[in-house]
């Protein structure tokens, strides 16, 4: 009798477990499983299984998080990396966008092709028609600033303004000139330089503010032609994982109506935290008092200003002089007093306030400025702080100032800096270890057009510091070499921080908007110098799959 009851009780539990109600799985949009996933989140940096509801990420786990949740796309990232999405710290949106539907001059190693890529591109012009864009860099030719001389010939009726690299001069031709007003007689305005021939003939070459007397004048375009570059902005940045830019242009009061419209017609595929000139700050404290600081598509708040100019064009501000200048120490692009008034009355509006400075002299300036108006609890960010004395990096942390710092110029500059400023003040430049050691905020991105917006070509400069010429194999300034973590950090969590988004953004985790990439390589265990030839396999952004590999 006893073994038959103990049967008994048995049966009856293994019929009531029949009749009890089956496990309700929880509603998904998506599954992203058999990954690896850097989350970002100390408690949990690695998963391989996000599930995403709608916008927002809702839970971040292992595999088993797929019995639990009933997914309408479960995706299989075949072992792959997932990233947060990468956010660029700083770009040129419009003009990024330009340079990649105009010439293309950047590959030009002597002047001759210089001036050759120029002319065969005027021939298929519209006579009368600008050439705008371009992106050339002397130093490969061997530092010669090129002279309208080079093309005038060849590019006849159609004016042309083509950018340095830097984005610090502009190349004209003579009919450029012309329509500008710009003679032997012009003055150099304010913080610029028209550069001149020995007769005192401008060149064509025109230095920070000097360009304005002729960009002033370019032609509108229309409407249907600015959507066209605005949309190939838009591809590259998701071709290359990048899910948020801060576009920090010169002019942008003038793009706001682009932005504005691509949102209304839903071409704004990526975020876009925007940070207009500090010339127009009243006009954005009454837009603000009207309409918002716009959401998480759209963001407004923060103001863009340049102290002093670049290292290429000489323009930086610097304590000594250039080395290869001996009368040049560069200069600021506007007196500090009126610099101070300007970043005053933009931080009493509550507004961000993001600082070009290049050159040691200037880093100073802006951080005793940030000091005397009471900028630190704002999150003031000095975009970047280039060269920087030791007791800087200290300033930098004791006020709160991120360094929004652009790797790829590693890259670039390290190919002709010391002859610029001589192997002394090299511990000085991109200091991107010793401030992180110093406690300080270091975010990245990419300063596109100046150089290409592709996060995984950052990192592995960040992490290498590798230079164009091929030269340092072992590490340009290698001491300031960062690691994986630190420069995926640069783009992810702490570019979210500085855009005052770290609630919603940067990291992989419930509740954050479920903006991701996935990646082909774990770049955390291959060898950092692989990491460029790393490719964006697909870029989620709200929870939508925006680009996909073929």
């Amino acid at each position: 009798m006893k073994y038959l009851s103990q049967i008994a009780v048995i049966i009856g539990a293994l019929f009531l477990s029949s009749c009890a109600e089956p496990e309700v799985k929880q509603e998904a949009s998506k599954i992203l499983t058999n990954a690896v996933v850097w989350t970002g989140v100390d408690e949990q940096p690695w998963a391989n299984t996000i599930v995403i509801d709608n916008d927002r990420i809702i839970a971040v786990g292992d595999e088993g998080l797929t019995s639990q949740y009933n997914a309408a796309q479960v995706i299989d990232a075949e072992g792959n990396m997932i990233l947060p999405g990468f956010i660029d710290n700083h770009v040129h949106f419009m003009d990024g966008s330009s340079s990649l539907a105009s010439v293309q001059t950047i590959d030009a190693t002597t002047e001759q092709q210089f001036a050759n890529i120029i002319m065969d591109y005027a021939k298929t012009m519209p006579n009368g028609e600008w050439m705008l864009g371009g992106i050339w860099d002397h130093e490969k030719w061997g530092g010669t600033l090129p002279h309208k001389d080079w093309i005038d010939e060849g590019t006849g009726d159609n004016p042309i303004f083509l950018y340095r690299t830097d984005g610090h001069i502009g190349f004209v031709n003579s009919k450029a000139l012309e329509l500008a007003g710009v003679t032997k007689d012009t003055p150099d305005p304010e913080g610029g330089v028209i550069v001149r021939d020995a007769d005192g003939e401008p060149t064509g070459t025109l230095i920070d503010t000097a360009m304005y007397l002729v960009s002033r004048i370019y032609p509108a375009p229309s409407d249907d032609r600015i959507d066209v570059i605005f949309d190939t902005g838009i591809k590259e940045a998701l071709e290359n994982g990048v899910t948020q830019v801060h576009s920090i242009d010169m002019g942008v009061w003038d793009n706001l109506p682009i932005f504005n419209r691509a949102k209304e017609q839903e071409r704004l595929k990526i975020r876009v935290n925007y940070y207009t000139h500090i010339s127009k700050r009243h006009e954005l404290a009454n837009m603000i008092n009207t309409e918002g600081k716009g959401d998480n598509w759209l963001r407004f708040g923060g103001v863009k200003v340049m102290a002093d100019g670049a290292l290429g064009s000489g323009t930086a501000w610097f304590y000594e002089p250039f080395s290869d200048e001996p009368d040049n120490s560069g200069f600021p692009i506007r007196p500090m007093d009126e610099l101070k008034t300007m970043l005053q009355e933009s931080h009493d509006y509550g507004f961000q306030l993001a600082i070009h400075a290049i050159g040691d002299k200037a880093n100073d300036e802006v951080l005793r400025i940030i000091d005397e108006i009471g900028a630190k609890d704002n999150r003031p960010r000095i975009e970047h702080a280039q060269h920087l004395k030791k007791h800087a990096l200290e300033r930098f942390k004791e006020l709160n100032v991120t360094a929004a710092a652009h790797p790829y110029h590693v890259y670039d500059d390290g190919r002709f800096a010391e002859g610029r400023i001589g192997k002394e003040r090299l511990s000085e430049i991109y200091s991107f270890k010793s401030l992180m050691d110093a406690g300080v905020n270091v975010s990245f991105g990419s300063d596109w057009f100046v150089s290409p917006m592709r996060p995984l070509l950052g990192i592995y400069v960040a992490t290498t510091r590798h230079t164009a010429d091929g030269n340092n194999p072992t590490g340009w300034i290698p001491e300031e070499k960062v690691t994986v973590e630190q420069a995926v950090k640069a783009y992810t969590m702490n570019n979210a921080w500085i855009g005052n988004q770290e609630n919603d953004l940067g990291t992989i985790e419930a509740g954050k908007l479920a903006d991701l990439v996935i990646i082909s390589d774990n770049i955390f265990e291959i060898d950092p110098a692989d990491i460029k030839d790393t490719k964006v396999l697909m870029t989620i952004i709200n929870g939508d799959i925006k680009y996909r590999a073929d």
